[in-house]
């Protein structure tokens, strides 16, 4: 994909960090990344344009429309997504002339007095909150639908601060520079000086920290921000704005933050005092964790009631965070066994910001956006059989006779499809998905009309197909009285020989899918039994084809919410189903919802089917959720 991030600072903020740390992890997933900024001093990989979003008359605004449209277009941008308000605006607008999507990140409060947010919300096609506070302050203040949101933390690549290589060289070449004057526990202060954090960072110096008692050093803040607390500078060291905080931190005995900061310190695995713009938390533990990252550890509140003119002391106890802080500190030095205390935080914040779990979720998010948006996604034909004559179909009703069928291989060729298996779809990363027209053929149950009729005609067009098999010889599931599908007097049908798949797959145009052991649906299993019905027939298939099976189909399109977990387990890749699921592959791999292919249909049926938006269609015919 090629990703257009924008956003508007004029100097570095936690909305820079965040797309600096995502840039450079789309770009290492193979997207191409572009950002728009007023200034952008973080390094990164992806190409910067300067676009001055904090210019904000009407001329400068028409202005900023022009260069983004200008540049979606040259670069021939899928997606983009505003960081700030005042690139929001000309992005819902350049986004809507160029027909892309647009998502809006917020990373803070939006003001209720601002007119234009009002009236102009310029929340994106999707709206994604960097915390659940945030969440119900959008839906609550600006009336934003609850589904148009999604929370998604802040990523932080934990690799990245469990390496501690060089840091002892950092420290012996500064440890001139004040980061080391006085043999005192060294507590380390993270976050600018300007408006409500410079506030907190006053007060915290002035009421809270005795500095006789501690070495204290300020990171964050430009040196012009400094005087918020000059009374303060010949005791404590002033840092300043640096790129990597990861030193000071190593070599603090405690550290003083929210929001990303704070997170950073959990992953370098240092004592954490909670104390944001809006709440304060005190000492982080695994009991108040969850609250923390819910407020962005802080910095957020949807019931705040913070004042403009920074009068808002009355949210914060100075006293009892005096008195807190002080029972912290000493609790930390008599800690015995920090490793286990450190592990529970650890990993719970692990969960919520491992950038690659985060930057995997924005992708998705992405990919699902691109394709609402195109209303387009690769069609996943399901076939059953494919019949030389009326003599040959029983009761069971979903076959094609072989006319159509070679229609349809026709129509495919002339139209410039390109059939795949899921095997090949594995290689495909979703975000090139579009440089070509895929399709997926699939064929259930594997009757004897896919060797003798299909298998000829799939050589001749040289287009790939998958099927899916049980254990069984014969149509077992319509013949007998099974609790699941009672058709009766239905004819016995022959299912592949193990001969005839082996022969179809040395071709390289068949690949072979799991179907259950007995075709029964998975709904009338215990979770152990559902678990052998799907494991022993991957080993049995697997046995003949001397590989491993990629993708598997639920008989009669049942699942439980248990089928995902157990499929993962035992190794398969995909699954598909027929109504289930929703309209992009990627949202989930295991419910991947195919197009029938049905006795009755002609060929502008057949035509409305592989255009790529049929699923669309339905959903809306069927008045189904599209989001």
């Amino acid at each position: 994909m090629n990703i257009l991030l924008c956003l508007s600072q004029l100097e570095v903020t936690g909305a820079e960090t965040y797309a600096a740390t995502i840039a450079s992890e789309l770009i290492k997933k193979g997207n191409k990344v572009f950002i728009a900024s007023d200034t952008f001093s973080t390094k990164t990989e992806a190409k910067i344009f300067c676009i001055k979003f904090n210019k904000r008359s009407l001329f400068s605004r028409i202005s900023h429309i022009y260069k983004l449209v200008k540049l979606i277009k040259k670069y021939k941008i899928h997606l983009a997504n505003s960081n700030s308000r005042a690139s929001s605006w000309p992005l819902e607008i350049a986004t809507k002339i160029c027909n892309i999507p647009h998502i809006a990140t917020i990373h803070g409060r939006q003001s209720k007095k601002s007119i234009s947010r009002l009236i102009f919300k310029a929340f994106g096609d999707k709206t994604i909150a960097v915390n659940e506070e945030l969440k119900k302050h959008l839906c609550k203040d600006f009336y934003v639908k609850e589904n148009q949101i999604i929370v998604l933390k802040n990523g932080i690549d934990i690799d990245k601060y469990n390496n501690y290589s060089n840091i002892q060289n950092f420290h012996n070449q500064n440890q001139d520079q004040g980061i080391q004057k006085f043999k005192k526990k060294k507590i380390c202060i993270i976050g600018r000086l300007s408006g409500y954090k410079g506030f907190i960072i006053k007060r915290l110096l002035e009421k809270v920290i005795d500095l006789d008692k501690y070495e204290v050093s300020i990171l964050g803040g430009k040196e012009k921000d400094k005087i918020v607390i000059s009374a303060f500078l010949e005791k404590i060291n002033f840092i300043g704005y640096v790129k990597d905080v990861r030193e000071y931190i190593y070599f603090s005995d405690i550290v003083i933050a929210s929001g990303r900061a704070l997170v950073e310190a959990i992953f370098m695995k240092k004592p954490a005092f909670v104390i944001g713009e809006e709440l304060c938390f005190g000492k982080l533990t695994d009991e108040n964790i969850y609250d923390a990252i819910k407020t962005n550890f802080g910095d957020f509140s949807c019931d705040s009631k913070k004042d403009k003119k920074l009068k808002f002391d009355i949210n914060f106890n100075w006293e009892k965070i005096k008195v807190d802080f002080e029972k912290f500190v000493s609790e930390i030095s008599n800690l015995k066994n920090t490793d286990l205390y450190f592990e529970k935080l650890f990993n719970i914040c692990k969960k919520e910001f491992d950038l690659k779990i985060v930057a995997e979720k924005l992708e998705k998010i992405y990919q699902h956006e691109i394709v609402k948006k195109k209303k387009y996604e690769i069609p996943v034909l399901m076939y059953h059989r494919v019949i030389e004559s009326d003599a040959e179909k029983g009761k069971h009703g979903i076959y094609v006779n072989k006319e159509k069928f070679v229609r349809h291989l026709k129509i495919l060729k002339a139209k410039n499809f390109v059939p795949i298996t899921f095997r090949d779809l594995e290689k495909i990363e979703p975000r090139n998905r579009f440089d070509k027209k895929y399709i997926i053929l699939t064929f259930d149950d594997g009757y004897y009309d896919n060797y003798y009729t299909v298998f000829p005609l799939i050589k001749k067009f040289n287009i790939k197909i998958v099927i899916y098999l049980t254990n069984e010889t014969y149509n077992k599931w319509d013949t007998e009285n099974y609790k699941n599908n009672i058709l009766g007097n239905e004819k016995n049908f022959s299912l592949l020989s193990i001969e005839q798949i082996k022969e179809m797959q040395l071709s390289g145009l068949v690949e072979f899918g799991g179907h259950t052991k007995t075709h029964h649906s998975l709904k009338n299993f215990s979770f152990e039994e559902e678990k052998t019905e799907i494991l022993e027939n991957k080993n049995y298939l697997e046995n003949i084809l001397g590989e491993k099976l990629v993708s598997f189909s639920y008989p009669f399109g049942e699942f439980t919410e248990n089928s995902e977990k157990i499929l993962k387990t035992v190794g398969y890749k995909f699954a598909v189903t027929t109504e289930y699921s929703g309209f992009c592959l990627s949202d989930n791999l295991f419910k991947i919802r195919r197009i029938a292919v049905m006795p009755k249909i002609n060929i502008f049926g057949f035509l409305r089917k592989i255009k790529g938006n049929y699923i669309f269609r339905r959903m809306k015919r069927n008045k189904e959720n599209i989001n």
